[in-house]
């Protein structure tokens, strides 16, 4: 089953469970503040979604922003990234959708398509 960590007052995230409601698609659902990921889970999704970890960094969110993390980051090595995303939830770009081999960050309609509708 498809696990969506994601947090419940954001957009983004309803429209992701509207897309996998209307497309027949269960999921179970993990608030992503309350239980953040792991060092090693975000380590595995990086790996796995061929994604860079910074790609994994919820960049117009207003705790990124405030702690100056676009230019922060730029000098972090990708374990102080991990270890940095690992400790706020709020930090991490949601949704993240993770089945298996497949992860998927954030919602966007044709990336579903061909990741989650196609594999179900």
């Amino acid at each position: 089953m498809l696990t969506l960590y994601e947090y419940n007052r954001c957009g983004t995230c309803r429209k992701a469970k509207k897309w996998l409601d209307v497309h027949g698609i269960a999921y179970q659902i993990v608030p992503i503040v309350e239980q953040p990921p792991s060092e090693e889970q975000l380590r595995v999704w990086a790996e796995k979604s061929n994604l860079p970890v910074q790609k994994f960094f919820n960049t117009s969110g207003k705790k990124y922003r405030e702690e100056g993390l676009s230019q922060k980051t730029k000098s972090m090595s990708d374990e102080e990234k991990l270890r940095l995303l690992a400790s706020d939830g709020m930090l991490i770009k949601r949704p993240i959708a993770v089945n298996g081999d497949r992860v998927t960050v954030g919602f966007q309609p044709e990336t579903y398509e061909k990741t989650w509708r196609a594999h179900t």
